[in-house]
């Protein structure tokens, strides 16, 4: 048997090792051609795992601490380090070091039901797990604790007394850091076990959907957020730019906290406008020169947040009549299968109210459709607003809160998702001028995105780019 001759083999030299980042913590390593389509990538990744739907997940790379998602057109090459772009294949097993590259969530959705595949929605589940950890919504202190009991269900089944006893789990890997500090261990560990055991009627599957509606709710969970500049001299960001469920927000670093400046829905945007660095948001139905002009750093972040807006935007627009008839069968299940229960907002937890809450969360016997009364709105930002503008809260509570049943709502979930990054570089709702874009950032282009009526629902054929 002949050796390779890697020196003179070109489809070899052409191999790089990846390190895949899933959302479990686990890795998928791999090698691949350096030449490759990010497309490509994605598809075997969904191969390997059997992900059958992935049309809510990307590819991201860390650049300046940001997640940035790779677009699927364009060739891997495109985003990797130099060192690893140079280096050549020296044998089997000395394919250069690896190229880190994460598997996550791109798009979030309001209702777990929307994602079909169940492979998905435990990658989906996880993703959000991360979330939660990083997590600062103060005053809904209540809602970690029933998170980490729909996680415990999830993980390690229904509770059962000579398994489940003492310190059965971390409270590092299921609370935010600043519960931990404020409840402590012991609290937590003797509180938990009896909300964990009110979930016994949830399968895991079902304890997925419930984590995803109520993390849902938690305003800084399903976000992706990137630095912005005041002005072009500012030599640190001190802005950030929240992507979110319905919309755009601005916050304003102070200290270690974030300060809302601005909540935009997006009803509420008319347009978004990218020229070279600079970015500008202009609110619907005011005067020009009420618009927000703010900097991104360079062309090149400008493009790749445009992308994501659009393709978020997008998505929004097409699942809010499916989000309709997801309110309109769950208010006739609710008439069927209402059971109150309440929780006091007054943290000082009363673990008493709270299990109550737990208990009827969806794991009474013989239903898991209970509606949740103490309902927190994930937009009620109103005491915190230093805009002028006011949020259209109505707008903005337009997604369900429970199950879709059926599979007509995934078939119409893919067809809009298809209209994402995950298309063809024609059916992203901008016309790019090109692959070459990437290449080049030097260009000033100027960059459009006109947001839609939410009762329209045409693709976004009126976003151009002026070059």
């Amino acid at each position: 048997m002949n050796k390779l001759n890697f020196q003179n083999n070109r489809i070899m030299q052409d191999r790089r090792s990846i390190c895949i980042f899933l959302p479990d913590d686990d890795r998928l390593n791999l090698i691949i051609n350096v030449k490759a389509l990010c497309r490509e990538l994605l598809v075997q990744v969904c191969d390997l795992l059997r992900l059958k739907d992935c049309h809510l997940f990307g590819l991201s790379v860390i650049q300046n601490n940001e997640h940035v998602y790779m677009e699927l057109s364009q060739k891997l090459y495109k985003y990797c380090p130099k060192e690893w772009k140079k280096e050549a294949s020296k044998g089997i097993d000395q394919f250069g070091p690896p190229m880190i590259i994460h598997f996550r969530v791109q798009y979030y959705v309001e209702n777990g039901r929307l994602i079909s595949d169940r492979t998905a929605r435990y990658y989906y589940y996880r993703h959000l797990r991360k979330q939660v950890l990083h997590s600062q919504c103060v005053l809904r202190e209540e809602a970690y604790f029933l998170l980490a009991a729909f996680a415990l269900q999830a993980d390690l089944g229904t509770f059962k007394r000579n398994k489940h006893y003492g310190k059965y789990f971390q409270p590092e890997a299921y609370f935010p850091s600043w519960v931990i500090k404020k409840r402590g261990k012991d609290y937590i560990l003797k509180h938990i076990p009896n909300m964990h055991r009110d979930q016994f009627a949830l399968s895991v599957s079902e304890a997925h959907l419930k984590y995803i509606k109520e993390a849902a709710r938690l305003d800084d969970v399903p976000v992706h957020y990137y630095r912005l500049f005041k002005d072009k001299r500012e030599l640190e960001a001190s802005l950030l730019l929240g992507l979110t469920l319905r919309g755009i927000q601005i916050f304003q670093n102070v200290g270690e906290e974030r300060q809302l400046l601005y909540d935009f829905p997006w009803t509420n945007v008319g347009k978004l406008v990218f020229v070279g660095k600079k970015f500008e948001i202009l609110p619907d139905g005011l005067p020009s020169a009420r618009k927000l002009i703010y900097y991104t750093g360079c062309p090149m972040r400008s493009r790749h947040l445009l992308q994501l807006l659009s393709n978020s935007h997008r998505l929004y627009m097409n699942l809010q009549p499916l989000l309709r008839q997801v309110r309109k069968l769950e208010e006739n299940e609710e008439k069927k299968q209402y059971r109150e229960s309440y929780i006091s907002d007054t943290l000082d937890l009363d673990m008493d109210q709270l299990e109550k809450r737990s208990r009827a969360s969806g794991s009474s016997a013989g239903s898991t459709k209970h509606k949740r009364l103490s309902r927190h709105s994930t937009t009620s930002h109103s005491s915190s607003h230093t805009s002028g503008i006011e949020t259209d809260t109505k707008q903005r509570e337009l997604g369900p809160e429970d199950s879709f049943p059926g599979t007509a709502a995934h078939r119409k979930l893919k067809t809009c998702s298809s209209m994402t990054s995950h298309g063809s570089s024609h059916t992203s709702g901008v016309e790019s001028g090109g692959r070459d874009r990437l290449e080049d950032d030097s260009q000033d282009d100027e960059v459009e995105m006109l947001v839609d009526d939410p009762r329209d629902l045409e693709l976004m054929s009126d976003m151009a780019l002026e070059g």
